[in-house]
């Protein structure tokens, strides 16, 4: 199983290639690991391998002669007629910004070719980056390590290396050693222990010494589930759960920023068919699933605004209705989300009351599914630490400019790319509520 290292700087890889298990791979010819420089390739006296960059800028381009020259003398032909490499060749991969984020699942289908036979080649990038025409000759795979930069792939190439050689059978010496970690089964992994039982006060759990094997398991799962929901919630929205998982996972405490977020239902000025800026009359459905929806993430508050007084006062008999008059008996549910209604004759009246409320005055903060945004879903969510957020979403044709103007931001749009883009108001709040301050 073979992995050839493409680098200006091969003596950086002389200590970690062999320490630790990679060493002892290597030595038992488990693995092999072989380094190439570029240099050797180059045709000038001075072992060139950069330039300048075409179009002018600052750095220099590494050179495409002598990359593309030791690619072929690896065994590298370039693409076939269906635009890949056959397997004999192997795949190469570039460390790279722009590349596929490595991650377990990578990992793994990495260790998969090694082990069926395809060679690993990993070219490491240096100074601006390689002449882009190196990906035209060759089937060129881009991996990320995070979104930072290094001085080269060298740091990168070697975190591939290593997450996709310890998932190979024999490597670690017990395989199943590499089921039971992060990442492995979409979780982080459950704290570990060893002697002695007591240091500096600090006690190893009872249970892991217990002698009772189903205890720890359901302990250590457990374990996973709270350092993943604290740390690395994002992960558990491709775990494999179970419904005791999920019963275990409520029963946690975790941050509630939706105390903080607030949204209103504004019905003036909003634009007509026309582009005029007009008041619209409410439409029910609107205010009952924006109510529920709120209710649904945690939000502090649902304002439905509207300067005409009629309309406020039918709002007060549908929210009386359901908070304390038949609806409310009749269903619980419904009372419990109409509670967070407020009517406001405008969207200052319901920034203040969000200020009287919360102590500061509230980010405004516009959508429209025709805006250009300017202020992204996780900026709102790291908002909400600090600060009270408005959210306002428009009926009629949407939010007429002259309050989008009074607005300190504007979201994105739901779908950038898309056509259609005429998402009913009350789906599009449901979604840029969950984009927002979605459990994960």
């Amino acid at each position: 199983m073979k992995i050839r290292i493409v680098t200006l700087f091969p003596e950086f890889f002389s200590g970690p290639l062999q320490a630790g298990l990679l060493g002892r791979a290597r030595d038992g010819n488990l693995l092999s690991l072989s380094l190439h420089n570029p240099r050797d390739a180059a045709r000038d006296k001075h072992r060139t391998v950069d330039d300048r960059p075409y179009g002018g800028g600052p750095g220099m381009v590494m050179l495409l002669e002598p990359l593309a020259a030791t690619l072929r003398a690896l065994g590298h032909t370039g693409h076939d007629e269906t635009g890949e490499s056959g397997p004999k060749q192997g795949r190469i991969l570039m460390l790279s910004p722009k590349g596929r984020p490595l991650d377990q699942t990578l990992a793994r289908d990495l260790a998969d070719s090694l082990a069926g036979g395809r060679p690993l080649t990993l070219v490491c990038g240096r100074y601006e980056g390689i002449d882009a025409r190196l990906e035209e000759i060759f089937p060129v795979e881009h991996v990320s390590v995070g979104d930072f930069v290094l001085n080269g792939g060298e740091t990168a190439a070697l975190a591939v290396i290593e997450s996709a050689a310890r998932l190979l059978p024999g490597f670690m010496g017990h395989d199943e050693s590499g089921l039971d970690e992060s990442f492995s089964g979409g979780l982080l992994e459950y704290p570990h222990y060893t002697r002695p039982e007591l240091f500096e006060n600090l006690a190893v759990p009872d249970i892991l010494r217990s002698g009772d094997h189903g205890r720890i398991a359901a302990w250590r799962r457990e374990q996973s589930l709270a350092a993943t929901l604290s740390v690395r919630p994002d992960l558990l929205a491709d775990a494999a759960l179970s419904g005791r998982d999920m019963a275990y996972l409520r029963s946690l405490p975790h941050e509630n920023l939706a105390r903080n977020l607030f949204c209103a239902l504004v019905h003036y000025p909003v634009l007509d068919k026309d582009e005029k800026s007009v008041a619209v009359s409410l439409t029910n459905l609107d205010i009952h699933d924006i109510a529920r929806s709120s209710c649904t993430y945690g939000l502090g508050g649902y304002y439905v605004t509207t300067p005409l007084e009629d309309q406020r006062r039918l709002l007060e008999t549908l929210v009386t209705h359901w908070t304390t008059g038949e609806g409310a008996a009749a269903n619980a549910d419904r009372a419990k989300a109409f509670a967070l209604v407020r009517a406001a004759a405008s969207v200052e009246e319901a920034a203040d009351d969000v200020a009287a409320r919360c102590g500061t005055r509230p980010y405004l903060v516009a959508t429209s599914a025709s805006g250009t945004g300017g202020m992204g879903f996780a900026a709102i969510r790291a908002l909400l630490r600090e600060r009270p957020v408005l959210l306002l979403f428009g009926t009629g044709r949407g939010l007429a400019p002259d309050i989008c103007s009074r607005c300190d931001a504007m979201l994105p749009p739901l779908r950038p790319l898309g056509g259609y883009n005429h998402l009913s108001v009350r789906v599009a709040a449901a979604i840029v509520m969950d984009r927002i301050v979605g459990d994960w």
